[in-house]
């Protein structure tokens, strides 16, 4: 089952900064289809912008610096546990494991840190469009 034009909609609200949008969405998704399409929707983008950001230099310094840095943005993203954001951005391009963590801290985490990866990035509409687009392939990829 690929995503839905729904997920879809719902992750760019999010990440574009449509935050009353982006709850409006969120809440009329069908919870089972969610777990499926909008997880891997989420996990592909973050993989993505994961791999943008860091991957070329994966220098760990570089993330725990950017995991300070999510921290220390807002009382909401201070909540985020720090070994775990390090650990889920490390899973994405090193063989650092990550069964351990509970999946939906996981996924949570992975969302705060998606838009945070997003925000620093600065894409236009036309360019988040596009990223958001590339997510959506490798996600339906996986869901095949």
């Amino acid at each position: 089952m690929p995503v839905s034009d729904e997920q879809f909609a719902t992750l760019s609200a999010q990440l574009a900064g449509r935050f009353d949008e982006h709850k409006r969405l969120l809440d009329e998704l069908d919870p089972i289809a969610a777990r499926t399409g909008y997880s891997a929707l989420v996990s592909a983008a973050f993989s993505i912008a994961v791999d943008r950001r860091f991957a070329k230099n994966g220098d760990v310094g570089r993330v725990v610096e950017f995991v300070s840095d999510v921290r220390a943005r807002s009382e909401a993203t201070a909540q985020i546990d720090p070994r775990t954001a390090e650990r889920v951005i490390l899973a994405v391009y090193t063989d650092e494991q990550i069964d351990d963590i509970d999946p939906r801290t996981s996924f949570e985490t992975q969302l705060v840190l998606l838009a945070a990866l997003i925000a620093d990035a600065g894409y236009d509409t036309p360019a988040l469009d596009e990223f958001l687009a590339e997510a959506r392939q490798v996600a339906d990829q996986w869901l095949s």
